[in-house]
């Protein structure tokens, strides 16, 4: 029941926020919030950093996030270990959330904007930072896994 719940508002989460986004910023606008971050509303129609954007179909990037979400699920129903399990369940939230984004909309919105002088990172969103939290939690914990003497 707790893994459900924790699903259930992390997705509630992002899909939210997206909405607040769509809703209030309009698309293509910046909002500065520190020197480095703004809110921006930017419509993905590819994959991490819009990659195979204009590409491929939305509808065989559903087809492909969908078997990715059943093939995490499968590991996750497996796992013995805590720390992979609820790695896993981060991301699957987040694979899910951006799914779901996408089946509504053909696109997923990002709103995140991370820059420093000439540098920057594309737009994100919070279900990409569920998903590369819960890679960091399962690297981790293999690194521990290897380091911890038998």
């Amino acid at each position: 029941m707790t893994k459900l719940l924790i699903f259930l508002i992390l997705v509630i989460l992002d899909l939210i926020s997206k909405m607040l986004v769509v809703n209030f910023i309009d698309l293509y606008s910046f909002i500065q919030i520190l020197f480095f971050i703004d809110i921006t509303h930017i419509h993905n129609y590819g994959v991490s950093f819009g990659l195979l954007s204009g590409v491929v179909h939305p509808s065989i990037l559903i087809i492909i996030g969908l078997l990715v979400v059943f093939f995490i699920y499968y590991l996750m129903i497996g796992s013995t270990d805590y720390l992979e399990e609820f790695g896993l369940l981060i991301i699957l939230s987040g694979a899910i959330s951006n799914i779901i984004d996408r089946i509504y909309n053909g696109y997923v919105v990002d709103f995140i904007y991370i820059h420093y002088k000439d540098f920057y990172w594309p737009a994100f969103n919070f279900a990409d930072i569920y998903i590369t939290i819960g890679i960091m939690m399962i690297l981790i914990n293999i690194l521990i896994k290897i380091k911890k003497p038998s």
